[in-house]
């Protein structure tokens, strides 16, 4: 079995202590449902594993797969694909969570994006993963109550939801526990 370490498979383990209790106005599941939440990028795909009960979100583990720039992109896609395969091995999650492109400011890395989306959405497929998708602005809207907020005002609504590790620096990790906190949050309400 081929461990990523070439593509920077980035893990972060470490133990939470605060959880924001739900509502338990709909029935849940008899066992924690296990959520893979995907920031997707070519250069930098964020992941996180939360676990979802009636009692909160647990973050099991978050990271990123990082692709060298200076490689082709057929290979960048390819490491990308067989990381994100990997990931499913390992954590095997229910579902999986991942970013919509709604609309990109930057023309020049749309199509990228869509590459890494359309592989990972492959992998996901290949490993028997139920499948959503929210845009950005559904993303913001469901964690902050407003589509509009910035990245530190995700940040800050992430925190109040699971504790992050002081190494979780990179917004596409965040952004990827964002994704993962708002598919919990639409299976429960």
């Amino acid at each position: 079995m081929r461990f990523v370490y070439k593509s920077h498979f980035i893990l972060q383990k470490f133990p939470f202590e605060n959880h924001l209790h739900l509502s338990k106005q709909k029935p849940w599941y008899n066992e924690p449902m296990r959520i893979l939440g995907i920031d997707p990028g070519i250069g930098i795909t964020g992941y996180s594993i939360i676990e979802a009960d009636e009692n909160g979100y647990e973050l099991i583990n978050s990271g990123s797969i990082q692709t060298d720039k200076s490689s082709p992109v057929p290979k960048r896609l390819v490491e990308l694909y067989e990381d994100m395969l990997q990931i499913c091995n390992i954590y095997t999650p229910d579902e999986a969570a991942i970013e919509q492109l709604f609309f990109f400011k930057n023309q020049k890395t749309i199509i990228p994006v869509a590459e890494a989306r359309g592989v990972i959405l492959a992998a996901l497929e290949k490993s028997g993963i139920k499948i959503a998708e929210y845009t950005p602005l559904t993303v913001k809207q469901v964690l902050t109550g407003h589509g509009r907020a910035d990245k530190s005002e995700v940040r800050t609504m992430v925190e109040k939801f699971i504790t992050l590790n002081k190494n979780t620096k990179l917004d596409d990790t965040v952004d990827s526990i964002a994704i993962g906190i708002c598919h919990a949050r639409n299976i429960i309400f």
